[in-house]
C-alpha cells in the first residue's frame, strides 16, 4: 500500500530502506488477524476456546499470554455474535495491547492508575489479571469515550474501578500509585493498515511527542517509590518511544529491562534504548512500543 511521504521519510530514517519496506508489505498491506482474550472475571481461556471450537471458528493459542487467542479465519461480526462475548466473558483486543497490563504486573490490592484509559480495554485486562481485586483510577478526559468505556466496564464486569472524566495531567501530585500505566495518545504510526492510513505531519508528531511527556513527567509524580510505570504507544516512531522515555530517566526512576525470554515470540523492530520492547506491525500485530520504569527516589 502507498504511505505518505512524511510517515516514509521517517521510516526510512529510523530503519533504513529494506526494514521500512518490510513494515510496509508485512503490517501496513495487510489485514490483521481477528484476536481476543478471556476474561477472567467471567470465564477461564480454557472455556473461551471451548466456546470458539463450538461455534465452529478456528484458534490458537500465544505462546506469551494464555488467554489470548488468534482466529485464524473468523473476523470480529463473527465474535460479536456470540453470547460469550455479550455476555463479557471475552473482549476483542489487539496483541500488542495485551501487553502493557502484563508488564504492569499489578498485583490484588494495588492501588493502581490507568492515565488515559479509554474504551478500557487495558483497564479491563488489569481488573482481569488481578481477579478484580486491584483499585484501579481511570482517567479519560474525552466525554464520548468515556461514556464508552463505562459501557465496557459493566458489561465485562468490573467493578473496582473508579472511572474520572478528566486529563490525568490535572490529578494532584499528593495522589501516589503502586502501579501507574500510560498508554499514551500517539500519532498511530503503527496501527495503519488498508483501513487506516492515518494523518501524518511534522506538527501533528510535534504536538503528540509534547503530549507524551507531559504526561510520563506526570506519572512519574503520581508512582510512588518502590513503584511501577509502564509508559506504551501504539507508534514506532522514537521521538514517540524512546526519546520520551529518556526525559525521565533523571527524574528518581530506572529502566527496568522487559523479560526477553517470555516475549521471543513477538516480532521485534530495534530500538535504541535497550531493555524495551518495539513491536513490528504484522498480521497479528500492530505496531507497539513499551517501556517498564520503577520509581527508585
Amino acid at each position: 500500500m502507498e504511505v505518505s511521504g512524511y510517515l516514509l521519510h521517517k521510516l526510512i530514517g529510523q530503519y533504513g530502506e529494506e526494514t521500512a519496506q518490510r513494515i510496509i508489505e508485512e503490517g501496513f498491506s495487510c489485514r490483521r488477524k481477528t484476536t481476543l482474550r478471556t476474561n477472567r472475571l467471567k470465564a477461564a481461556a480454557a472455556g473461551t476456546g471451548e466456546t470458539l471450537t463450538a461455534a465452529g471458528i478456528a484458534w490458537r493459542g500465544v505462546q506469551w499470554f494464555e488467554d489470548a487467542f488468534v482466529l485464524e479465519d473468523a473476523d470480529e461480526q463473527a465474535v460479536q455474535g456470540l453470547t460469550a462475548y455479550r455476555e463479557g466473558a471475552l473482549y476483542l483486543q489487539n496483541l500488542s495491547s495485551m501487553i502493557p497490563p502484563l508488564l504492569l504486573d499489578a498485583q490484588p490490592g494495588d492501588n493502581v492508575l490507568d492515565m488515559a484509559a479509554a474504551p478500557g480495554g487495558k483497564t479491563m485486562e488489569i481488573a482481569s489479571l488481578t481477579e478484580g481485586r486491584a483499585m484501579i483510577t481511570a482517567c479519560e478526559r474525552n466525554t464520548a469515550r468515556m461514556a464508552r468505556m463505562k459501557a465496557n466496564l459493566e458489561r465485562q464486569g468490573v467493578r473496582r474501578v473508579t472511572a474520572l472524566n478528566m486529563d490525568a495531567r490535572q490529578l494532584d501530585d499528593l495522589f501516589s500509585f503502586d502501579r501507574v500505566l500510560l498508554d499514551a495518545p500517539c500519532s498511530g504510526s503503527g496501527t495503519v493498515g488498508p483501513g487506516n492510513r492515518g494523518r501524518f505531519e511534522e506538527t501533528l508528531l510535534k504536538k503528540t511527542s509534547s503530549l507524551q511527556r507531559q504526561l510520563l513527567h506526570k506519572a512519574v509524580r503520581l508512582t510512588r517509590k518502590g513503584g511501577r510505570l509502564v509508559y506504551s504507544t501504539c507508534s514506532i516512531l522514537k521521538e514517540e518511544n524512546e526519546e520520551v522515555v529518556r526525559s525521565v530517566l533523571n527524574m528518581g526512576c530506572r529502566l527496568v529491562p522487559v523479560d526477553e525470554a517470555r516475549y521471543v515470540a513477538v516480532p521485534r523492530l530495534p530500538c535504541a534504548l535497550e531493555g524495551t520492547l518495539l513491536i513490528r506491525p504484522t498480521e497479528e500485530y500492530e505496531g507497539f512500543f513499551a517501556a517498564v520504569l520503577q520509581k527508585t527516589e
